[in-house]
């Protein structure tokens, strides 16, 4: 979303009148129609999906689901559609950009422009997300994940085996130290690293053996045979 013009009271989708302009590029257009109406569908009431057809600028909107905005088919392009217009070498997606609709919610938006064959923009796909509509989610989730700060200093427990974290941690020391991750080392390699805890000490610990095979995608009695 540009520039939203000013509200009307059409919330519901919209579709321009058969016989538009036609040409050479109709195709690309019609094909991106397709696209903005399946985007809109599976976000109803929270993305407004705008399709403007930049070779009509007076009268550019071609479809709009979702409608947020108040804007109509046939509306005027925004300011970024008329740039495009100006400037084929103007960036063909700007992504994730801060907007607000006319009625003051935030929104967070997404442009893609479209050429033809010839390298001139003919068309752009624009994504206007209601943020308003998150943001009291966002609130809740972080409320319910936030922890209290008076005894981040001091470490009160730990909800898991001591001995399994540190073994996670050895595991994945001795696989980079063999620049690879434990699922990814060769066989040989799997081998070494498993004697190495063995000789370390690490299968006095509880389960230690399922714990590796775990980590390095083996069985278990896979795990004992490296041993031998």
């Amino acid at each position: 979303m540009d520039h939203v013009a000013v509200p009307g009271e059409a919330d519901r989708p919209t579709v321009a009148e058969p016989g538009g302009p036609a040409g050479p590029d109709e195709h690309f257009i019609r094909e991106a129609e397709k696209i903005a109406v399946a985007l809109g569908r599976m976000f109803p009431g929270l993305c407004e999906v705008v399709l403007h057809d930049l070779r009509d600028p007076q009268h550019a909107i071609r479809r709009i689901e979702n409608n947020i905005s108040g804007r109509q088919v046939g509306d005027s392009a925004t300011e970024l559609g008329l740039a495009r217009i100006a400037d084929p070498q103007y960036p063909s997606v700007i992504q994730n950009y801060p907007n607000r609709f006319p009625d003051g919610r935030p929104a967070k938006s997404t442009s893609i422009g479209i050429k033809n064959a010839a390298g001139e923009y003919i068309a752009a796909l624009c994504l206007n997300l209601d943020v308003s509509v998150l943001s009291p989610v966002t609130l809740a989730l972080t409320n319910l994940v936030a922890t209290d700060t008076e005894h981040r200093d001091q470490p009160l427990e730990t909800l898991r085996d001591r001995n399994a974290r540190e073994l996670r941690q050895a595991v994945e020391a001795l696989s980079a130290e063999r620049a690879g991750t434990p699922r990814s080392l060769s066989r040989p390699d799997k081998k070494a690293l498993v004697r190495r805890l063995h000789s370390d000490g690490y299968f006095d610990s509880r389960d230690a053996a399922q714990t590796i095979a775990d980590l390095l995608g083996v069985s278990r009695a896979t795990v004992y045979n490296y041993t031998k």
